[in-house]
């Protein structure tokens, strides 16, 4: 700034040339401004060069007609180093973006390398237990999106599988109470290690359940597979299973007439959902009262379908070397030869219809179970073992579909065929075999006892 008046309290300099003065000021961080003046006698100094610098406020300064040059220090002026900071900011806004891209970069590379290794690890093990899979049930396969619960989640869940937590236990494994992150409550099965019919039963209950959705059926929610542990997690009903109710006497009777008759007719609906209504023909092949969930409703799922099977296409029945089941519950040319079809299941759910029904001479009110005495419909009870003796019928054609079953326990059928003598005995049936000799033979089939499952 020329011609300016110089500001009182300044630092005066001695022995200093001009670029020595500006250099100077630049090097102390406080200097505000600096000149490079000639005092007269009237400051103290008889006409000699000096440099003044100044660290504050400029206090008492003004224009002049004869004064001096004032240089002020700016807030981007950098004196003479301005080119080394000027080199220092280019350095700063090139290495620095390339410094945060490279780790950037160093992340997402460590992030891509060990994250997937438990995934793939899930994969191979996915791949491994549906590895010997048929062509249908690669048809569910191709679209699970089903979810994935860690192990660690689980354990935590089940406080560790603790024996108090235990529901039930079956022949495939134990079933847990858990509870979740946000305190949902779950039903966790732990399939038995080492068995190969626990590989076979975790896969047939992810495969179909996974792309099941009906209110009569049980929801899984999730699975997971770690090393040997294979887990399946379900929804949570709090009121357990059918036979808890049903073969306890103490408990037998919060079972009055029409809840038992909904649970009958859930289950019937629940079938034909399966049979006809999903997208592959289903069939349960162990229906019986311990794989009937019932929730806080009392409305019944049926759920565990560890032995179910997939029949696709034009296919009506199959058959197996390899029986199991529930005696019982068993269909009398399945537990026979081995044949099973949707029959078998009808067969199954007429025995479940007249589980809870008191076989023995006289009226139909002496079959009755004495609990449900007061609360029943003679019509709908009476329809209900009509119904049942028709699904236990001995010839498999005979039985009626669920979705005819369905229609008469809602009475939309006027007319209900009468049924035949349930089978004491089977026939075998030698016509899908012409070259045995012994057609004409029967195998005499012993009564089994039905208990409580």
């Amino acid at each position: 700034m020329p011609g300016m008046k110089v500001p009182d309290k300044f630092l005066h300099v001695r022995d200093r040339n001009f670029e020595e003065c500006a250099a100077e000021c630049s090097r102390n961080c406080s200097c505000t401004a600096y000149a490079y003046a000639n005092l007269t006698a009237e400051g103290s100094m008889a006409d000699r060069a000096n440099c003044l610098l100044w660290t504050g406020e400029l206090v008492d300064t003004g224009r002049k007609i004869i004064g001096e040059n004032l240089y002020l220090r700016l807030a981007d002026s950098t004196g003479q180093n301005s080119g080394a900071n000027k080199r220092n900011i280019y350095v700063l806004k090139v290495v620095v973006p390339i410094i945060a891209s490279l780790m950037i970069l160093i992340c997402i590379y460590l992030v891509r390398k060990w994250l997937p290794k438990g995934k793939q690890r899930n994969n191979k093990n996915w791949r491994a237990v549906l590895g010997n899979f048929t062509d249908s049930h690669e048809l569910f396969e191709q679209n699970l999106g089903f979810p994935y619960i860690n192990f660690e989640d689980i354990t935590t869940a089940t406080d560790n599988f603790s024996d108090s937590n235990v529901l039930g236990k079956g022949g495939f494994g134990k079933v847990y109470k858990g509870k979740l992150e946000g305190s949902k409550e779950v039903a966790v099965k732990r399939l038995s290690t080492g068995s190969t019919q626990g590989i076979e039963h975790f896969t047939n209950e992810v495969v179909l359940i996974a792309k099941l959705q009906n209110k009569n059926l049980v929801r899984l929610l999730g699975c997971c597979i770690h090393e040997d542990e294979k887990l399946l997690i379900y929804e949570y009903l709090p009121n357990k299973s059918l036979d808890y109710f049903l073969f306890d006497d103490s408990k037998k009777s919060i079972l009055d007439w029409q809840t038992r008759f909904s649970i009958i007719k859930g289950v019937a609906r629940g079938l034909v959902y399966l049979h006809q209504d999903s997208r592959m023909t289903i069939i349960h092949r162990d229906l019986k009262a311990s794989n009937i969930l019932l929730d806080q409703k009392m409305s019944p799922k049926i759920s565990d379908f560890g032995m179910a099977r997939i029949f696709g296409g034009n296919q009506y029945q199959a058959n197996t070397k390899h029986v199991v089941g529930t005696y019982g519950y068993m269909s009398p040319e399945y537990a026979m030869e081995g044949i099973f079809s949707v029959k078998y299941d009808t067969y199954s759910f007429g025995v479940l219809a007249c589980a809870w029904i008191l076989w023995k001479d006289g009226k139909a009110e002496d079959f009755m179970d004495s609990i449900i005495l007061e609360s029943y419909s003679l019509s709908e009870f009476l329809l209900c073992i009509h119904v049942g003796l028709l699904c236990v019928q001995e010839d498999p054609n005979a039985r009626p579909p669920m979705s005819s079953v369905v229609a008469m326990l809602d009475n939309e059928v006027t007319a209900i065929p009468t049924p035949k003598q349930p089978a004491y005995f089977v026939p075998r049936n030698y016509m899908a075999d012409e070259a045995r000799e012994d057609a004409n033979k029967y195998v005499n089939m012993s009564i089994t006892t039905l208990q409580g499952r």
